[in-house]
């Protein structure tokens, strides 16, 4: 159990989110202002807003618990994750941003409806298809959490999931992405300046990296590796040069092109701000994912040599940042500050995924396919509403979390990838690309990401993370499909700004 200054320090933090919220309400005229935060976010909410959706849960749980288990073989995750914030500003962004303030876009799927000249089915299949993938991560968002509040509060699991849920509900629902963005900047500037501040003193606890990595060599040789050789002989080593680049493509262009991380780039004030925020996006989560990675490679090591005991559990991996930071830490002032900094990061994107299962079925299902004459106040009531349906809905899915957070988070990222990359990336950049051909896209995508998903977890494991299959048959389906149907109009094309360009005046 924490002790009443954690306890304390934790509450206030949750105070002030909850009031953010409150604040945030105030700016809320109108649907645009609820999704877009009224197309108003500055340079660095916007940057920090990227990062934070991008950080999740994975960052300090998964991703300590991915080195804990792999070493230095998983060490390419620590590139291709930032990456993807640089990809999706630099890629998608430039382009959505622009036409989306020309074109009054509020969602991805209004910019699939325009491109694709598919105001029902297109914007349907993407929102469904949106609103599953969203809730698969979001499942992975409320694991990570849970994982921190059980860790801090000796708590039961549900106990832990209900607490969060009210929490990051209730301000995302009162405050929209106003709420959202300006927690996300006290979140990631938290994350930030804790991961900095304190990993070093872990890494120094546990001998410096020599020292670290002798024992890691002591453990397993390929601990120290680049990666681990083909095949795989135990179920920690399945980093092999194979799987590497399948995980390279689901993390840099999956993560990229998910649905609460690309919408981001709609929200932004002004066009110039895709010069920079690529760069500095990339730098200052690249540092941050660096020193997760190493802290748990150092818990590793702590354990090794019985300084350090994780929880019996089957996710023990999960718990090793924050069973580091609370060893390192000098005293218990500063333990409380980074168990709020460990909260902060796990809670980084779950309220950004909430708001984005909201807005899709508001906007792009119930106002764009069964009402289109809802007033504006009732769509903005039904986001709200689907706000808390979606809290509700992951909660009880995340009763029963798996083994290791990042093979969920994973999987999520997977369905992604499979179902959106194509579509978008075939949508800016081929004006060969129909509207048939997203749509079957798009659709063997999905169905593509459950089977091989099924058949690795349940049959067979595959040489490659399954979602490189997945996203082989949705490129497949989109050029054949595009090459034998009608094209779309060049009009549309031209007002999309669609062609082998980032940036054309």
């Amino acid at each position: 159990m924490a002790d009443p200054i954690t306890i304390g320090i934790i509450v206030l933090y949750c105070i002030v989110l909850i009031g953010i919220g409150g604040w945030a309400s105030r700016k809320i005229n109108n649907t645009e202002d609820y999704i877009l935060a009224g197309r108003s976010l500055g340079f660095w909410v916007f940057t920090i807003l990227m990062v934070a959706s991008i950080c999740s849960g994975m960052t300090l749980v998964g991703v300590s618990g991915f080195g804990y288990a792999s070493g230095w073989p998983g060490i390419w995750e620590q590139i291709a994750v930032p990456l993807a914030a640089a990809f999706c500003i630099t890629i998608f962004g430039v382009k959505l941003h622009r036409v989306g303030r020309e074109n009054g876009y509020l969602t991805l799927e209004d910019y699939f409806a325009h491109r694709f000249e598919s105001a029902r089915e297109l914007r349907g299949l993407s929102a469904i298809a949106g609103i599953t993938v969203s809730l698969i991560y979001l499942v992975g968002q409320y694991t990570a959490i849970s994982i921190v509040l059980v860790w801090l509060f000796g708590i039961e699991h549900w106990q832990a999931l209900i607490i969060s849920g009210i929490i990051i509900t209730a301000y995302t629902v009162v405050g929209g992405l106003y709420a959202v963005s300006w927690t996300t900047l006290l979140q990631g500037g938290l994350l930030i300046a804790g991961v900095i501040g304190i990993t070093p003193f872990l890494i120094a606890k546990a001998g410096g990296l020599t020292h670290i990595n002798q024992v890691l060599a002591g453990i397993d040789p390929n601990l120290v590796q680049p990666w681990f050789p083909s095949p795989v002989y135990a179920p920690y080593a399945f980093a092999t040069p194979e799987f590497l680049l399948s995980f390279g493509i689901l993390l840099t262009v999956g993560l990229a092109c998910a649905p609460h991380v690309i919408n981001n780039v709609l929200a932004a004030r002004e066009t110039t701000y895709f010069k920079w925020a690529p760069l500095i996006a990339f730098l200052v989560y690249l540092v941050v994912m660096f020193l997760v990675k190493f802290a748990g490679f150092a818990v590793r090591v702590l354990v090794e040599e019985g300084t350090l005991v994780l929880p019996d559990a089957v996710n023990a991996q999960d718990f090793a940042f924050m069973y580091g930071v609370e060893f390192a830490a000098p005293n218990v002032f500063v333990w409380g500050i980074f168990a709020v900094i460990v909260l902060a990061a796990v809670m980084s994107t779950t309220d950004r995924l909430m708001l984005t299962i909201g807005t899709m079925f508001s906007w792009d299902i119930y106002k764009n396919i069964l009402h289109p004459d809802a007033p504006d106040a009732k769509v903005l009531r039904i986001s709200k509403i689907s706000v808390f349906l979606a809290a509700g809905i992951s909660l009880i899915l995340a009763i029963n979390p798996p083994a290791m957070l990042a093979w969920l988070i994973w999987m999520g990222i997977g369905v992604m990838l499979s179902t959106f990359a194509i579509p978008i990336l075939a949508g800016l950049y081929w004006r060969g690309a129909t509207t048939k051909g997203a749509l079957a896209a798009m659709s063997l995508g999905l169905i593509g990401s459950g089977v091989f998903g099924y058949y690795h977890q349940f049959i067979d494991k595959l040489p490659v993370h399954f979602s490189l299959y997945s996203v082989t048959l949705s490129l497949l389906a989109m050029i054949i499909v595009s090459l034998l149907t009608k094209k779309n109009k060049p009009e549309v094309l031209d007002a999309t700004m669609t062609g082998w360009y980032i940036f054309r005046k």
